[in-house]
């Protein structure tokens, strides 16, 4: 195809039937025999519009690149404009318009971004119904009676505000007012991973990565829950993970790495945990679980049962909600609490939205978005248990972030999201918490994963 110096479009067909030409003046007529030698049709780009490429074409500009487009495709060739910004905003800006042809020096960048971003746009169906709360017992200097501790695997500042974006601009989570900054490094590590991160929020110590509630040395470390349970609590675990999951255990398991399935499966059996509901049943077949805990089949036997009670709601790791989930999550953690709060003793409840995470290794914005919509759906019912009892401290937080995540482009009329990824893995940026009801003013600031631990203890101190 011959572009730049060309012959008079008169003379196309006088050339050899491998030759083809870059039509560039398009005119509204052009004979059949010239329009058959032409290849692509192309135009200046700086005819239309100044645009650099970056934030977005005035509205003006657009309209007169629509017209351009239009009139070219007439013609039924492929179009495209030379002399173009270069970079992912203008790529996707000339594709979007129907341009056929993008105009680049980088075409490896371009292919794969263009050929990537359809699984990182996200366009949710399925919303939040955001909650207000009241207010009343917040920041109150009242000792707690009950904690409530959710956490959003891999769950970072960009993953929670593209989701209130899609959600008409609002979650539940970001009506609350007490919101601080996790710091996540492990104690070998720059990044965490869930165990060490997980350890970290369950025993106030920094350890290994992919140690699970011991130190860096392998010594057991006391965690939360076996400390309030010597305290009178009832304690239970939620998870969309398999329950033998690094985050999970490491608040009720003591083992040298996480891979140890079956001997933190032991340490749930052994452990003095009231209640857990999650995925995993697979790992206990042969492990006399039944001995230790009543095994229900669903959200409904929460309400006949006594105590020591598990709910294994797949074999393994439970489904994502993209793929047919239901509202489980929700569901399992309003039950649990009125399981909890017939029994008249304080608790402690853990619910971990664990596939934000999976989602976000997997660098897939539409996964991360509707399991972190489904994780505001649980963390309405918490905010609405503690309105109504006025003696719940909720914490919401993340172990750490995943896919150094951010949200380049969207449309919040339209409830669609652009992700961008810098990575298959976790990073080492400081995560979002929150917090709702008495004491939550202790958890604003800055500080290390760490002190949470600490600063739940305190909370619950007379």
């Amino acid at each position: 195809m011959i572009s730049g110096n060309r012959p008079e479009i008169k003379n196309y067909s006088n050339y050899p039937n491998y030759i083809y030409f870059d039509y560039q003046e398009i005119q509204d007529s052009i004979s059949k025999s010239s329009l058959k030698k032409v290849a692509m049709i192309s135009t200046a780009f700086k005819q239309f519009s100044n645009w650099n490429g970056k934030g977005r074409l005035t509205h003006i500009d657009k309209q007169k690149v629509e017209k351009i487009i239009k009139k070219a495709k007439k013609l039924k060739k492929p179009f495209r404009f030379w002399a173009t910004p270069d970079s992912k905003t203008a790529w996707k800006a000339f594709s979007e318009l129907g341009v056929d042809i993008i105009n680049t020096d980088k075409p490896a960048k371009c292919f794969n971004y263009l050929n990537e971003l359809p699984q990182k746009i996200a366009e949710i169906k399925s919303f939040s119904k955001v909650y207000t709360p009241t207010f009343k017992i917040n920041s109150s200097k009242k000792t707690v009676k009950n904690i409530i501790l959710l956490i959003g695997d891999g769950n970072g500042l960009s993953q929670i505000s593209s989701t209130a974006l899609v959600n008409n601009g609002e979650l539940t989570l970001t009506q609350l007012k007490d919101i601080g900054l996790i710091k996540t490094q492990s104690a070998d590590d720059f990044t965490t991973d869930s165990a060490a991160a997980g350890t970290a929020l369950a025993t106030g110590k920094k350890t290994n990565n992919r140690a699970i509630g011991v130190n860096p040395k392998g010594k057991p470390i006391k965690n939360i829950i076996e400390i309030v349970s010597e305290q009178g609590f009832n304690t239970g675990i939620i998870t969309t993970d398999e329950i033998t999951g690094a985050t999970p255990a490491a608040f009720y398991a003591h083992q040298k790495d996480r891979s140890q399935k079956n001997e933190i499966a032991t340490d749930l059996i052994n452990s003095n945990l009231n209640l857990f509901v999650g995925g995993g049943s697979a790992t206990f077949e042969n492990l006399a679980i039944e001995n230790k805990f009543r095994l229900i089949k669903s959200t409904n036997d929460l309400k006949k049962a006594n105590n020591k009670v598990g709910f294994f709601i797949s074999k393994k790791k439970p489904t994502p909600v993209q793929n047919g989930r239901d509202n489980i999550l929700a569901e399992v953690t309003k039950e649990s609490i009125a399981f909890f709060k017939q029994k008249q003793k304080p608790f402690f409840l853990l619910v971990e939205a664990a596939q934000i995470d999976s989602f976000g290794h997997y660098n897939d914005t539409n996964g991360i978005i509707t399991e972190s919509i489904d994780f505001d759906k649980a963390i309405t019912e918490a905010i609405k248990f503690a309105d109504k009892d006025g003696e719940t401290l909720v914490i919401i937080t993340a172990d750490h972030e995943t896919g150094g995540f951010s949200i380049p482009q969207g449309n919040i009329k339209n409830h669609l999201i652009e992700g961008s990824f810098t990575t298959n893995d976790h990073t080492a940026t400081m995560v979002p918490i929150f917090a709702y009801g008495p004491q939550s003013h202790l958890f604003t600031g800055v500080y290390e994963n760490t002190e949470v631990f600490f600063k739940i203890l305190k909370s619950i101190s007379k």
